[in-house]
C-alpha cells in the first residue's frame, strides 16, 4: 500500500525520521496540491515553507538509498481552491488523492485524521512530539538578558541587570550561513511541537515565536539582508515588595489606581515591574488577564495571556469585556489603535494597567492627546509609573479641574485644566489645557521663572510673527502684558490699519501688547583714516567695502549713514559743520565707522 503524506508531517520532518529509521519501504506519493501548498508558504517567506521543500530533497534521497520510490500525482489547485484552504478543501484534496489510489494518509492534523477515518480512509496520525533540543539556551547565562546572532557577525548577548546592560561579544568566531539556518529550523520546530512553545506572529520572513520564558524574534531575507536571531528573556524574578516603593504609592495601586501607565525607555525594567505589579493584584484576589503583542510577559500559571483576536486586539478587547476581569495588562501599547482599545476598556470599567515607551513619564500621557478628549484623560489614566534603572523614578498622579491656567490672570481665562501632579507632595508638575486651537501640556514652573503662560504666549506670538517680520524681540511687562520690539519698517505691517492685526492678537492671546522699535545693533567697527583733499574731507575705508553703508559715529552720537565710493572713500564738503564736526572727533581720537 502506498503512502500519502499531507502538508502537516512534511513541514513537521516526520517523514525523513521514519524513512531514516527503517519504517517506510512502501511507494510515497505527494499530492501537487501538498506540493503547491508548501512552495506558496516559501514564496511569501514563511520559514515553515522552506522547511517543507527541504523535507521532500530528504525523502527523495533517503528513498533512493533505502530503495522506495518517492512520485508526485494530480494536479495544482485553482485559484478558488487556494482561496477556500483555511476552510479544509486542500485537505479534502489531498484526502481524495489516497481514497482514489487506497492509500495510507499520513497527518498530523487531528481534524483530517478524524475525517479520514469517517470516510473509511486508512489513516495514521502523528501527534505532537516532545522536543528536548533547544540549542539557543546554550548562549544564555544567569546574567544575559538577550542574545543576537546575525549571519556573518560575531554571536553578542547582553548581560547585566535592567537599566545596566552591557553588549559583549560571547564569542570569536563569526555565525555562519548553515550554523544560523539550522538554529532557526530547530527553534521553530521547538515552538511548534512543545509544550510550552508557540509561533506568534509569521509573515514574509519575519517569525516570532514563545518558548517558555524565551521570546524569539527570526528576520530572513527578504525582509532583512541577512538571517538573524534575537532571544529576550526576563534575568529577574522579583516582587512588588522588592522595589521600596511609599505608603502613598502602595495605598494608591491597592485602592484608587485603575488607569495605569507604566513608562520607561526599552530596556529598563518597565515589564517586569508590570509583571510584578500583576502578581500583587492576583494576590489581592483580583481576577488579571493580558494583552500581548506578541505574549512575553511572565506571569503566572492563573493569568490568561491573550493575543490578537482574528488580527485585530480590538476583537481581544470585545471578548475581555465578556470575561470580565478586574484588571488588564496591555503590553505594548504604542499606536493610536492600542489607545482606543486601552481607553475603551477603561471607560468600560475594567482596570488596565499599559506598558508604554516613553523617556519620561510625561510623554506617556502625551501620547494620549489627539487620542481621546481632554476631559476623558484622567479617567483614562489616572496614575503614571516611570522606570528608570529598574526603579520606580517618578509617579504622577491625574486629576481633571476648572482653573485659570498658572500664569494667566484674567478670571474668565478659566478652562477645563488636567494637572499632572506629583505623587508624594501633590505639586502640579504640568498643565494639559486648550489654548486656541491647540492642546498643550505646559511645565509648572517656579515663579521667579518664566512661567507656563509667558512661554505658551511667546510661543502663540513667534507663530502668528513667522514669516512677516524677523527676529521679533518678546519682553513680559507683567503677565498679561508684552513688549514686542521690532524693526521700525515691520511695525506698521505688524499693528495693521487702524490697529487691526494688532487688536486680534490680543484678542487671541488675551494679552495687552506693547509694540516698540528695536534699538539699533551696534555695527561693527571699521579701520579707515581721514584727510583733507582740496575742498573736500575725505574718510578712507578700503576698497574692501565699496559700494556699502557706513555708519558715522561721534563716540555714542550717530551723525550719519553713507555709501562707500567705488575707491573706498567717502567725500564731504570742507567747510560743511559735518566735516568741522568729524576733523573734531578725528582728532580727539571719539570717531568711529560702522558697517
Amino acid at each position: 500500500m502506498s503512502i500519502v503524506p499531507d502538508t502537516s508531517v512534511l513541514v513537521d520532518g516526520k517523514m525523513s525520521k521514519l524513512a531514516e529509521e527503517g519504517e517506510i519501504d512502501e511507494e510515497v506519493v505527494i499530492p501537487e496540491f501538498v506540493v503547491d501548498e508548501i512552495e506558496n508558504q516559501a514564496n511569501k517567506g514563511l520559514e515553515i515553507g522552506h522547511i517543507g521543500i527541504e523535507e521532500i530533497r530528504k525523502l527523495r534521497e533517503i528513498g533512493e538509498e533505502k530503495g522506495f520510490n518517492v512520485n508526485f500525482t494530480g494536479r495544482r489547485p485553482n485559484m478558488e481552491e487556494i482561496e477556500l484552504a483555511k476552510s479544509g478543501r486542500i485537505d479534502a484534496l489531498i484526502r481524495d488523492v489516497a481514497e482514489e489510489m487506497d492509500a495510507t494518509l499520513y497527518t498530523g492534523d487531528i481534524v483530517q485524521s478524524k475525517v479520514a477515518e469517517a470516510k473509511g480512509i486508512e489513516v495514521r496520525l502523528f501527534e505532537k512530539e516532545a522536543v528536548e533540543t533547544f540549542s539557543l539556551k546554550e548562549f544564555f547565562d544567569d546574567e544575559t538578558m538577550s542574545v543576537h546572532l546575525k549571519q556573518g557577525s560575531i554571536p553578542k548577548a547582553k548581560r547585566g541587570i535592567p537599566g545596566e546592560f552591557g553588549l559583549e561579544e560571547i564569542r570569536d568566531e563569526v555565525m555562519e550561513r548553515d550554523e544560523i539556518n539550522k538554529l532557526i529550523e530547530e527553534t521553530i520546530e521547538t515552538a511548534e511541537f512543545s509544550d510550552d512553545g508557540l509561533v506568534e506572529l509569521e509573515k514574509e520572513g519575519a517569525t516570532v515565536v514563545q518558548i517558555g520564558r524565551y521570546r524569539i524574534a527570526i528576520a530572513k531575507p527578504p525582509f532583512s539582508e541577512a538571517s538573524e536571531i534575537t532571544a529576550v528573556r526576563p534575568v529577574a524574578d522579583v516582587g512588588l515588595e522588592d522595589y521600596d516603593l511609599s505608603d502613598k504609592l502602595l495605598e494608591r495601586l491597592g485602592e484608587k489606581a485603575e488607569g495605569v501607565l507604566i513608562a520607561g525607555a526599552p530596556g529598563h525594567g518597565k515589564s517586569t515591574f508590570a509583571q510584578a505589579l500583576t502578581e500583587y493584584y492576583e494576590e489581592q484576589g483580583n481576577v488579571m488577564k493580558t494583552m500581548e503583542k506578541p505574549r512575553d510577559l511572565d506571569v503566572g500559571p492563573d493569568v490568561t495571556q491573550y493575543a490578537e483576536l482574528e488580527e485585530s486586539m480590538e476583537n481581544t478587547g470585545d471578548f475581555l469585556l465578556l470575561v470580565r476581569p478586574d484588571y488588564t495588562v496591555y503590553d505594548e501599547v504604542r499606536k493610536t489603535d492600542d489607545f482606543e482599545v486601552y481607553s475603551d476598556m477603561r471607560m468600560a470599567g475594567v482596570g488596565m494597567l499599559g506598558v508604554v515607551h516613553a523617556r519620561e513619564a510625561v510623554d506617556a500621557v502625551q501620547r494620549l492627546i489627539g487620542r481621546v478628549e481632554l476631559g476623558m484623560i484622567p479617567q483614562i489614566c489616572d496614575t503614571v509609573v516611570h522606570i528608570e534603572n529598574a526603579e520606580v523614578s517618578d509617579v504622577y498622579k491625574l486629576e481633571l479641574t476648572v482653573k485659570v491656567p498658572q500664569g494667566m490672570t484674567e478670571a474668565d481665562l478659566a478652562r477645563p485644566v488636567v494637572q499632572i501632579l506629583e505623587l508624594e507632595n501633590k505639586e502640579p508638575v504640568y498643565e494639559i489645557y486648550t489654548y486656541g486651537e491647540e492642546t498643550v501640556v505646559i511645565p509648572v514652573e517656579d515663579e521667579e521663572q518664566m512661567s507656563s503662560a509667558q512661554k505658551l504666549a511667546k510661543k502663540q506670538l513667534e507663530h502668528e510673527l513667522r514669516g512677516r517680520v524677523d527676529d521679533p524681540e518678546i519682553e513680559f511687562i507683567s503677565d498679561d502684558h508684552i513688549r514686542l520690539l521690532l524693526d521700525e519698517d515691520e511695525i506698521p505691517h505688524v499693528i495693521g490699519s487702524g490697529g487691526e492685526n494688532i487688536d486680534r492678537l490680543e484678542d487671541e492671546l488675551g494679552l495687552d501688547i506693547t509694540v516698540e522699535p528695536k534699538k539699533k545693533t551696534l555695527k561693527s567697527g571699521v579701520q579707515f583714516s581721514v584727510e583733507e583733499r582740496g575742498n573736500s574731507m575725505i574718510i578712507d575705508v578700503g576698497t574692501d567695502y565699496s559700494g556699502d553703508d557706513v555708519d558715522v559715529y561721534d563716540g555714542e552720537e550717530f551723525l550719519f549713514t553713507a555709501t562707500v565710493g567705488k575707491n573706498g572713500e567717502v567725500s564731504l564738503t570742507k567747510d560743511s559743520d559735518l566735516a568741522g564736526r568729524i576733523l573734531g572727533a578725528y582728532e580727539s581720537g571719539r570717531l568711529e565707522v560702522r558697517c
